[in-house]
């Protein structure tokens, strides 16, 4: 087959929706078929495009066997609501004639990946035009999570807001999203009028496993036997940081706790500045992937806090890489919500927002290493079975996806196309 993504995000990016967006391709490619991307610039979640890419002008160029083309994009050095808009917008303009030149090449299927909706327009015109299937896969159900978080003003939009997007969600021939919670919030939305698939974010759990942090802790500083308690991925409004520094004050009087804060975003500084006069909290930029293992194996906790405002709107990208190295969880979630289902027996939650219960439940985990095995045993089991790539992607693509053949590394760079040819 021949498939197209759109998205705003792809590799370099180390998290959240790029990793996954890049590694669903790859896992296509090696199956066989012919795939492409339209996506921006890498600039997710420092919010400032990376070096060696450009917010201003086009390119294209080949990573493991996918054609890549990046649009501009206007990137918001502080993403406030309408700032965000007129980012999404600016990627709307910029990619509308990439996606048009793809005539050429008839994909067989266009996989628009949410956030940003505001392309689907594009996407239905074309798929309608050329005769391509059209594929929403909701990775964030960003009108809510916008309305939630207040990035979107409430008064007078949220009525016509939801029904443009109600309109948009039923006009594509495929819906799938992240997470039970999710799939039932569009089934809704569309009122049960198109299937919607769930397909799970996944993890490699032969190359992620529990590795050797040893050397990464004594480059921090922190003691061999200590408990660590880690928060590893993007640092955005709607992941209730403020929780952490927090934590780390209520537990300051027990020193066998160390925290370590890991990540990029626009709350970092934030954090960094509650966090002055802790002495066992250290900070940490994003790790390379080739880290990555190592990164989580050094955590004997992760930390999940979130927002009430973004529950069932959005599901952790990173919960499934914790997982795979074997470690519990502390969150932040409502009693009955799609995170608490998955940490049951694998981790800890308390509600949203109690910075003494998220420290309490630290503690008590933390003093207790019996059950910190526990936890993580079940963990990997379920990353095993349930979330592997393989198992993942193989049931969201059908028969024709096909096991996976090899496991091929991902190369450093992306090899520039001098000709293109769309």
């Amino acid at each position: 087959m021949r498939v197209l993504l759109y998205s705003l995000n792809y590799a370099p990016e180390l998290v959240g929706i790029g990793k996954y967006n890049t590694e669903m391709l790859e896992w296509l490619a090696q199956q066989g078929h012919e795939v492409r991307a339209i996506v921006a610039p890498a600039y997710y979640p420092r919010w400032r495009v990376e070096p060696g890419l450009s917010g201003s002008f086009y390119s294209v160029a080949e990573r493991n066997g996918v054609r890549i083309y990046r649009c501009p994009l206007w990137v918001p050095r502080q993403p406030t609501g309408l700032r965000r808009v007129l980012h999404l917008l600016s990627f709307m303009v910029s990619s509308a004639p990439v996606l048009a030149m793809q005539w050429r090449w008839k994909p067989d299927v266009v996989l628009l990946t949410e956030p940003p909706l505001v392309c689907a327009p594009s996407v239905l015109a074309f798929c309608a035009l050329s005769g391509s299937g059209s594929w929403l896969h909701v990775q964030d159900l960003e009108v809510d999570t916008g309305l939630g978080l207040g990035l979107i003003p409430k008064q007078g939009l949220r009525g016509v807001i939801h029904a443009i997007e109600r309109q948009l969600l039923r006009r594509f021939a495929r819906l799938t999203t992240i997470s039970g919670a999710m799939r039932r919030s569009l089934i809704a939305k569309t009122s049960g009028e198109c299937p919607v698939g769930l397909m799970r974010n996944w993890v490699d759990a032969d190359a992620i496993r529990p590795a050797d942090s040893s050397s990464l802790r004594a480059e921090l500083g922190i003691p061999a036997d200590a408990v660590v308690c880690l928060y590893s991925g993007s640092m955005g409004a709607k992941h209730g940081l403020e929780l952490l520094a927090e934590s780390a004050r209520l537990l300051s009087h027990d020193a066998s706790i160390w925290f370590v804060f890991c990540g990029e975003g626009a709350m970092r500084d934030r954090l960094v500045e509650a966090s002055q006069g802790l002495p066992r909290v250290r900070f940490l930029p994003l790790q390379p992937a080739e880290r990555l293992a190592e990164l989580l194996s050094m955590g004997d906790i992760h930390l999940l806090p979130q927002r009430a405002e973004a529950a069932d709107h959005v599901m952790p990208s990173k919960l499934a890489g914790i997982f795979a190295v074997e470690r519990p969880v502390v969150a932040t979630a409502l009693e009955r919500s799609e995170l608490a289902h998955a940490l049951s027996g694998r981790g800890l939650f308390v509600p949203p927002g109690d910075a003494q219960a998220f420290a309490g439940a630290i503690g008590r985990l933390a003093g207790n290493p019996v059950q910190r095995h526990s936890l993580g045993l079940a963990a990997r089991a379920y990353a095993e079975q349930v979330l592997d790539i393989d198992v993942v992607l193989s049931e969201a693509m059908g028969p024709s996806g096909g096991p996976r053949a090899s496991r091929t590394a991902p190369s450093a760079a992306e090899a520039p196309i001098r000709t293109p040819d769309p």
